[in-house]
């Protein structure tokens, strides 16, 4: 796939793809047959709607879909991609001191509407950057945070402006048989038959003492995995037609920021973000089936996309030097702000609603 074709993606016309996919296949590390665990939910409100543990969808037909890896989970673990190597010198890199710590805003899960990055100095900047959003102009916030563009962002504590991802990536299983497991814990000693603590029959004691070692604690019937029978299966889509709504100021800025964007999500799109999920779950692609990647038309056509992680970031590089990346700051988390929010000034009240006559 050439540059030249890659171009072509963001022009205004009836023969531009809808997007861009990939399918990967996976395996856990141990086989097609190994035992790996999905991330476990909290209960639903109405706890008989979804009593928690796994996220398994039944078709009804003795089939079922598994969600190993949501679209969020992925989305932040792919973006702190753009902190290192040659993908650095491609976005502006912003660093926020909090206390002791340092935190990019590639790690904020709110990306540029998270309250690491409101309460300092920024404010005012990512203020005025999301106001433009909601005016059509989105080159203010791609100078300061262009993967907030790329993934998606929601300036829900303030101008409420919103920005769809660019890039989605989701990992399922598919006809999963659920596991479970129980264990046992025995501590190093019988404490109350050597004397150490005292017999007793009280509630609360016996719960103190289990919870600090003291007692055998049987772990029964728990979550133990799943084993897929179907496909483990990794996709990703590149909504370009998304990609086309966003503008500058002038056709030149809105040509400039389209490639700028496509060029990192093309290099986000590229790059693997499977392996160690969690404990019990390190996936890998499975070497016998190869990715997937189709260019989509409107019309429903289906090409092969050609791309390779060097292309796209090549292109990448291009499209940022030409659309001129933002400056990178450090800057300092800001108390007074942070307090303004919640208890002063800057929290924002609500409207008492009038009295019925």
């Amino acid at each position: 796939m050439s540059e030249v074709n890659i171009g072509t993606w963001l022009e205004d016309s009836a023969d531009a793809p809808a997007a861009i996919v990939l399918r990967e296949y996976l395996a856990p590390v141990e086989g097609r047959d190994g035992v790996f665990f999905p991330p476990t939910f909290a209960a639903a409100e109405n706890s008989k709607e979804f009593p928690g543990g796994y996220n398994i969808n039944d078709w009804g037909n003795g089939e079922n879909v598994c969600l190993v890896d949501t679209v969020g989970s992925q989305a932040n673990r792919i973006e702190p991609m753009f902190a290192a190597g040659d993908y650095a010198a491609l976005v502006p890199q912003l660093v926020v001191e909090a206390g002791e710590k340092k935190v990019s805003i590639l790690e904020a899960g709110h990306r540029a509407g998270d309250a690491i990055v409101r309460c300092t100095e920024l404010k005012d900047a990512l203020q005025k950057a999301f106001q433009a959003l909601k005016n059509g102009n989105a080159v203010p916030l791609a100078k300061l945070a262009p993967t907030s563009l790329v993934f998606g962002v929601w300036d829900s504590r303030d101008t409420q402006a919103k920005a769809p991802r660019l890039l989605a990536a989701t990992i399922r299983a598919f006809n999963v048989a659920e596991l479970t497991r129980s264990a046992q814990y025995n501590p190093a000693i019988e404490y109350v038959e050597e004397g150490l603590l005292d017999e007793t029959e009280e509630k609360d004691a016996l719960k103190a003492y289990s919870e600090r070692g003291f007692r055998h604690v049987p772990a029964s019937n728990t979550h133990g995995g799943v084993i897929a029978k179907g496909d483990i299966r990794r996709e990703v889509t590149l909504q370009v037609a998304a990609l086309r709504l966003l503008r500058g100021m002038t056709d030149e800025e809105t040509k400039k920021l389209r490639a700028y964007l496509l060029g990192l999500a093309l290099v986000a799109f590229t790059k693997p973000a499977v392996g160690f999920l969690r404990q019990g779950c390190n996936l890998v692609l499975d070497g016998d089936r190869k990715p997937e990647s189709k260019v989509v038309f409107a019309d429903g056509r289906r090409e092969d996309s050609g791309l390779t992680h060097h292309v796209a970031l090549e292109f990448a590089k291009k499209a940022a030097a030409t659309f001129g990346v933002g400056e990178s700051k450090t800057v300092k988390f800001d108390t007074k702000l942070a307090k303004d929010e919640t208890t002063g000034a800057g929290k924002k009240k609500t409207p008492k609603k009038a009295k019925p006559a």
